[in-house]
């Protein structure tokens, strides 16, 4: 086989470029990062336009669609982006008015419990002679052999006390945060106003751009993956924002027919942790039971028995139906997406990497079908 100068210059580029590549990886991973970082704002207003354009393509086919009045045809784009966040808040409004008063008297009554709790626990502790040396270490002990409470709570004002330098630290390290935060949403939220008020320009700008530097082969591939990967990822949040709702209704209705307290909160809190495929419903579970078990540890018991009940129900019928049959992907490679997407980027990966393999898997099984056929 003979080499012409062209391939052996191709070749050595690449090895180098490898090798460049492997050798400075930190340096390009941090670089990645920190454009990650910078331009965190516009990803998440891409993503915020995104979910948000689902419900304003609905309000656009209600709002005077065939009208032929000028005012109407030209405040359609206004009142249906409008009308949409205000859905989207309206829906997280309700979602924390609802889980947030009863998680703050949750807390309460834990805290109002621990005290009786931890003189159970130094009661055993006394009587185990092996961890006797725990309370002793750890606690101190009143004449009727509880715990000195007044005593803990002045060891602990010493240690805060002492602790003040990094305590300040740590609320300017928080103010910054929040400050960050707080500054990244609102610039997020306006950048996806932008591109929901533009969304018909950009979209032009963006095929015209990509026909005049691309051959049309290679076009015509990049927007068929785009669609796949438009469809995988509509499908996935409708499916997952349907089967939260029914998952958390259902949950909801249960708890009240077995008259458990916090059923409506418990039921909210479920449906809202149920937009995390496969593992949220079990979050919120864990949240519910911790609540219950504040009112009666045998209720909490029959929560969790309810609660496996009702996800086998979800899993075997209800995601199937709702969210499997809409993305197309088999439930063991929904697991494996789960896995890698919260490994690699947290909650937000679980949610991202759904729909990600559910394209791969269209985009590869009509491939092979292709091939094979």
């Amino acid at each position: 086989m003979k080499l012409d100068t062209r391939t052996c210059i191709r070749t050595g580029i690449t090895i180098v470029a490898i090798y460049l590549f492997i050798h400075y990886w930190s340096v390009i991973a941090g670089g990645i990062g920190l454009a990650f970082h910078a331009a965190s704002p516009l990803i998440l207003g891409f993503v915020v336009a995104y979910a948000v354009n689902i419900l304003m393509s609905v309000f656009e086919r209600i709002y005077f669609p065939n009208t032929q009045n000028r005012f109407l045809n030209k405040s359609r784009r206004v009142v249906c982006i409008l009308v949409s966040y205000l859905c989207l808040i309206g829906i997280i409004a309700l979602i924390i008015g609802l889980i947030v008063p009863e998680l703050t008297n949750c807390v309460k009554v834990l805290i109002a419990k621990i005290p009786p709790l931890m003189d159970q626990v130094s009661g055993m502790l006394q009587n185990n002679q092996e961890m006797s040396w725990f309370v002793k270490e750890f606690g101190t002990m009143t004449a009727n052999g509880s715990i000195d409470w007044q005593s803990i709570v002045t060891k602990a004002a010493d240690w805060m006390a002492g602790s003040l330098g990094g305590a300040m630290g740590l609320v300017g390290s928080v103010v910054t945060a929040t400050f960050s935060t707080t500054f990244n949403i609102i610039m997020s939220i306006i950048f996806s106003v932008y591109l929901l008020a533009g969304k018909k320009k950009i979209l032009s700008q963006i095929k015209r751009t990509a026909k005049a530097y691309l051959k049309t082969a290679i076009y015509e591939k990049i927007q068929y993956f785009l669609g796949v990967l438009n469809e995988s990822f509509h499908s996935f949040i409708v499916g997952q924002c349907l089967e939260a709702v029914i998952l958390g209704s259902l949950c909801a209705i249960g708890l009240l027919a077995l008259r458990m307290p916090y059923a409506g909160m418990i039921g909210a809190l479920i449906g809202f942790t149920a937009l995390i495929p496969v593992a949220g419903a079990y979050i919120g579970g864990a949240v519910g039971f911790l609540m219950i078990a504040t009112e009666s540890p045998v209720q909490a018991v029959v929560f969790v028995i309810f609660l496996v009940i009702l996800q086998q129900l979800e899993g075997q019928l209800i995601y199937p139906r709702v969210v499997g049959a809409s993305i197309g992907l088999p439930g063991i490679w929904v697991l494996a997406a789960v896995t890698v997407g919260g490994s690699v980027m947290g909650v937000s990966g679980m949610l991202l990497f759904v729909p990600l393999a559910s394209a791969v898997y269209r985009l590869l099984k009509e491939d092979v079908d292709k091939r094979t056929s």
